[in-house]
């Protein structure tokens, strides 16, 4: 049985059109209050749409006059487009997150979810935990510095509503856009292209499936505090393992290129998703087997 409190929340989303936001607009329950920006509908809600491109000089006067919970995915389309997209890498991922926290103070909100991500910390021999130092390093790139940029910006907001970063670690589930780092290792074994090691074995991460993705958000809509947590899969695997794997799932043989240095690996310390969202359930295995591997296996021209 929900609480009443449950049963009015209203949420305010950006990005219900990308992998997660996708998987979340129809796992949110249908009494929630949802409004989602964007510059096209989502198919199972299309009447909480708010026509938006956070790319622009946007008004907030769009926006309702109250909210409670604002659940931001959004990313800009040309997160790989640095220097020739770098305003709207900008505006997406750092500029329209300040417009919607003040949005957001003076609404009443409750509580603004972002969705950061896990390339934060940069590489590192051993799990990250959300203690883990972050260093402004030269080799950040532009997409992860705004992404630290925003980071900055919600912790000064604290004072005035509960700010929840989640730093996500590869989500790789169905409908993802190719060109993300598990479909194309799908498309690379289809095609029985070598995948290129670091080591012997590649780099070790342990990638996230959508459906446990969304399963946090949920639950974090209900968090009570500011919290900084790590959201990551269960599964710590190698790049040679997960090759190995989409190969069995393929029926091909996988095939692998050498490099002659030391593997950068970027694992998620997920005890404090554990502790405050509820432990990832699904295997790297199993996620696998729930996407279209023939789909993601389809023409990509890119390395």
């Amino acid at each position: 049985m929900k609480s009443d409190n449950q049963l009015t929340q209203s949420i305010l989303l950006t990005g219900a059109t990308g992998l997660i936001g996708s998987h979340l607009v129809p796992a949110l329950d249908d009494h929630s209050l949802l409004v989602y920006l964007g510059r096209s509908a989502h198919a199972h809600r299309p009447s909480a749409f708010v026509p938006t491109d956070l790319s622009t000089d946007w008004d907030t006067a769009i926006l309702p006059p109250k909210i409670d919970n604002i659940v931001y995915l959004a990313q800009s389309d040309y997160f790989r487009d640095f220097p020739d997209k770098a305003k709207d890498i900008f505006a997406v991922n750092t500029s329209s997150v300040l417009k919607l926290l003040e949005y957001a103070r003076q609404a009443g909100a409750q509580r603004f979810i972002y969705a950061s991500s896990g390339g934060v910390y940069g590489p590192s021999n051993t799990a990250l935990n959300e203690e883990s130092h972050l260093a402004l390093r030269d080799n950040l790139g532009f997409y992860l510095s705004t992404k630290l940029c925003s980071e900055a910006l919600l912790e000064n907001y604290a004072a005035y509503m509960q700010i929840i970063i989640l730093r996500f670690f590869f989500v790789y589930g169905p409908g993802q856009r190719k060109d993300m780092l598990i479909p194309r290792l799908i498309q690379r074994v289809h095609q029985e292209l070598p995948l290129l090691l670091q080591g012997e074995d590649g780099l070790s991460l342990n990638p996230i499936y959508v459906v446990d993705a969304v399963s946090a958000i949920k639950q974090a809509l209900q968090l009570t505090g500011n919290h900084k947590i790590n959201i990551g899969g269960p599964d710590v695997l190698n790049l040679r393992q997960l090759g190995v794997e989409i190969a069995n799932q393929l029926g091909k043989k996988p095939f692998f290129k050498f490099e002659n240095q030391e593997a950068s690996h970027l694992i998620a310390d997920i005890t404090r998703m554990k502790e405050l969202l509820g432990a990832p359930i699904t295997s790297f295995s199993k996620g696998l087997s729930n996407m279209n591997m023939a789909k993601n296996a389809g023409p990509f021209n890119g390395p």
